[in-house]
């Protein structure tokens, strides 16, 4: 796997994940009963960061390590700043702006942890062709 397939890979799954927050469903959603809550500013936020990962993976994959990284601190930073204002078992507006639950708070740490890791991926070392 490299930083573009890892790119592109998020890039669907996150759009998934925005697309699945809009159909009622006990995984994500506005439910209380949900297990990560989002609203429809959460949802739109994961389809915009899955269309950014895609942008990144397929038509400036050279950049893609460096969004990579640059996106998983932010999501570690959003996901403590949500334990810290939220917890892990309340429910609440991150910023003022997202909706969201001790999960999500979880969730997005362990996510920016992996999203940074895959902007991490090495390059394969070119190799030398002789003719």
């Amino acid at each position: 796997m490299n930083t573009k397939s890892a790119s592109v890979i998020l890039g669907l799954v996150f759009i998934a994940v925005g697309i699945l927050g809009f159909v009622s469903n006990p995984i994500i959603g506005e439910s209380a009963n949900a297990i990560f809550h989002a609203d429809t500013t959460h949802n739109a936020v994961h389809i915009a960061s899955g269309v950014l990962f895609l942008i990144f993976g397929l038509a400036i994959p050279n950049a893609a390590p460096s969004f990579l990284k640059v996106f998983g601190v932010i999501y570690l930073l959003l996901g403590v700043l949500g334990l810290i204002t939220i917890g892990t078992t309340g429910m609440g507006k991150l910023l003022g702006l997202l909706h969201v639950n001790g999960p999500d708070n979880i969730l997005h740490i362990v996510l920016g942890i992996v999203v940074f890791l895959a902007g991490s991926i090495p390059a394969k070392p070119k190799v030398a062709t002789y003719r």
